[in-house]
């Protein structure tokens, strides 16, 4: 072997083992901001995509084509000072479906309480063990939810060390003076969200991840109509949450139903008549915000 194909196996081997967990798109946009200079839009869109994308997250190794796609849309409203600012944060994350080239969405969330501080080339510091930054904290608070939805889907209850670190977050942000990180502001914040997902009775949601993506999705190829009667089957972890109602606004399964309706009217839309019955019967049943796009499950052929 040369010493030109061993420096590539080498570089090759080096790029593999340091590959970090995301490959996270970052967008900041400033619209509403007027008279002000946008490059520290730009410096702060570069500097959350390093401090993603650089940063280990696990104690696993992921591989290049193993890293989980997502995409974060910052939307700045109001710049208050120099270095305060606020605005909405989106959060979407995807995960790739065995044997085809597909991504089935996990998250599609939208924050609306981003309140914080950022000065232009000052490094961006975060401890999991303490509140230094609201930024840093927000961000990585949504790097484990990430995390945890993933390895969710792919071994039952497999997130729960990464929900647990979202959580110890938001126990951290317990003293500061920006909204989105406590129990009384609202019942749809960063609280209740991570509350949700470790609380036990919203745990067939849980269930629902793993048994929808990775026995029926993962699946869905091969055996069209095993894959789909195992979906079906998954469908009625959520319907037992929404029966049993654990709380008034039940924001975690709302959630499931942003980012899945879509999917769920692809997957069916393919089915026996008998089966989109059900299947209709239940997620109108489950989630009647979207009953009229469900629906059309029965109308497609």
């Amino acid at each position: 072997m040369n010493w030109l194909k061993l420096s590539v196996i080498v570089s090759l081997i080096a790029a593999t083992a340091s590959a970090q967990e995301l490959n996270c798109r970052i967008s900041v946009v400033s619209p509403q901001v007027q008279g002000t200079n946008k490059r520290v839009f730009e410096s702060m869109q570069k500097d959350l995509y390093e401090f993603i994308n650089n940063r280990k997250w696990t104690d696993n190794v992921f591989s290049v084509d193993e890293r989980i796609e997502c995409n974060i849309l910052i939307n700045i409203s109001e710049q208050i000072s120099s270095d305060e600012f606020k605005g909405t944060i989106q959060v979407q994350s995807n995960r790739p479906v065995f044997n085809t080239n597909y991504n089935s969405v996990l998250l599609n969330y939208k924050d609306n309480d981003l309140h914080f501080r950022y000065v232009e080339f000052q490094p961006m510091e975060f401890n999991e063990n303490s509140h230094l930054s609201n930024l840093t904290s927000i961000i990585a608070y949504y790097v484990y939810i990430i995390l945890g939805l993933d390895y969710d889907s792919f071994s039952p209850q497999g997130g729960t060390l990464y929900f647990q670190k979202a959580e110890k977050i938001v126990q951290n942000a317990q003293s500061a003076v920006e909204s989105g990180w406590k129990a009384f502001e609202s019942q749809k914040n960063r609280y209740w969200l991570i509350e949700n997902i470790l609380n036990s009775k919203y745990s067939p949601i849980r269930d629902f991840y793993y048994t929808y993506h990775r026995e029926g999705m993962d699946i869905l190829a091969e055996k069209q109509a095993e894959a789909r009667a195992t979906i079906a089957e998954s469908l009625k972890l959520l319907q037992k949450v929404y029966r049993e109602k654990p709380s008034p606004f039940m924001n975690y399964l709302q959630i499931v139903f942003d980012a899945k309706s879509d999917e769920f009217v692809n997957i069916f839309s393919e089915s026996f008549p008998d089966e989109k019955a059900q299947v209709v019967n239940l997620l109108k049943e489950s989630d009647p915000a979207n009953a009229a796009k469900y629906q059309r499950i029965m109308t497609t052929q």
